[in-house]
């Protein structure tokens, strides 16, 4: 998949057909997102269309308030996910002030009449655009029938009897329901970040050695022990991840520290992907270093136990 950020880095020959497009924020690329992005790349073949993903960076919603809950996906991940589903581009367009500023009728004569030869435009349910929110499917319609491009609607996807959503997948991570968090994904809820000098508490004093990781994320689990799996290079390891605030240490800080099982290898430096796979148990603030020492012995024979699984392991791949 070819990423671009403006439409002049298409060649013409990208366009001369025509495209299929889908447009969205697709914060943390679920499974609605992804039934979405699917049928955006059959109805483009069935056609003989180019398929374009179009989203943008930053967040729409960071540009006109100021802010916004915090990402599932940072920017990075979110164009690796797409790219996972075989379109033949995505345009992740720079939102600015300006751009919120256009109409509904302004954006798609601009951006998707002129700009990318929409022929075709698939759209999720309750997709919204354009100033003061006033686009949507029939509007959409109507400027389609006007410039020669047809639209569809996809229904959105039930887990649960529940839709699959960004706001229902924040709400499950933020209370540690990773394990209710996979299914919505079809991966687990990740976080990445390089390993750093921690406070030198794992090894030498705990002699159970842990990396440290920089956070980069804005979405973790609540507070709490997790079973992880842990992406380091092209390898995938058995964990168990501490996320908090090392109360017995009197620490604030936010912190995700990683235990490796049976590994050896100095991390500093390096890149890890952590897959959070199950909750063990919540933080806690114990009386002194040989409590906390049996706790996490104790919590990483649970992490083998529950990563003993076969089935676990096969949701460590996705992007």
């Amino acid at each position: 998949m070819n990423v671009v950020h403006t439409i002049s880095e298409l060649s013409s020959a990208d366009l001369d057909h025509g495209s299929c497009v889908t447009i969205g924020n697709f914060d943390g690329v679920h499974l609605g997102h992804q039934a979405l992005l699917h049928r955006t790349k059959e109805r483009a073949r069935e056609l003989g269309l180019t398929s374009i993903a179009v989203t943008f960076d930053p967040h729409p919603l960071r540009v006109i308030r100021g802010h916004t809950p915090p990402f599932i996906t940072l920017i990075n991940q979110k164009i690796r996910l797409l790219s996972t589903i075989g379109l033949d581009h995505t345009v992740c367009f720079t939102f600015t002030r300006e751009m919120a500023q256009l109409s509904p009728e302004e954006f798609v004569q601009l951006y998707l009449v002129q700009g990318l030869k929409t022929k075709a435009l698939i759209i999720g349910h309750d997709y919204v655009f354009g100033k003061n929110k006033r686009g949507n499917y029939q509007l959409l319609k109507d400027l389609g029938q006007r410039h020669g491009f047809v639209v569809e609607k996809i229904d959105p996807i039930y887990k649960n009897g529940d839709v699959v959503s960004s706001t229902r997948i924040r709400k499950l991570v933020q209370d540690g329901q990773v394990e209710q968090v996979r299914p919505l994904l079809g991966r687990y809820y990740q976080v990445s970040g390089s390993v750093i000098t921690g406070h030198k508490r794992g090894g030498p004093i705990l002699g159970i050695p842990t990396a440290n990781l920089k956070l980069v994320d804005e979405l973790f689990p609540q507070p709490g022990v997790y079973a992880v799996w842990a992406k380091w290079k092209d390898e995938i390891l058995p964990a168990v991840a501490n996320v908090g605030h090392n109360p017995t240490f009197g620490h604030n800080a936010l912190s995700v520290e990683v235990h490796i099982l049976d590994f050896g290898h100095d991390l500093y430096g390096e890149q890890l992907r952590i897959n959070f796979v199950h909750r063990i148990r919540s933080e806690q603030k114990f009386s002194g270093i040989e409590e906390l020492k049996t706790q996490i012995h104790q919590d990483i024979a649970k992490a083998r136990e529950l990563l003993s699984d076969p089935e676990t392991f096969i949701y460590t791949c996705k992007a």
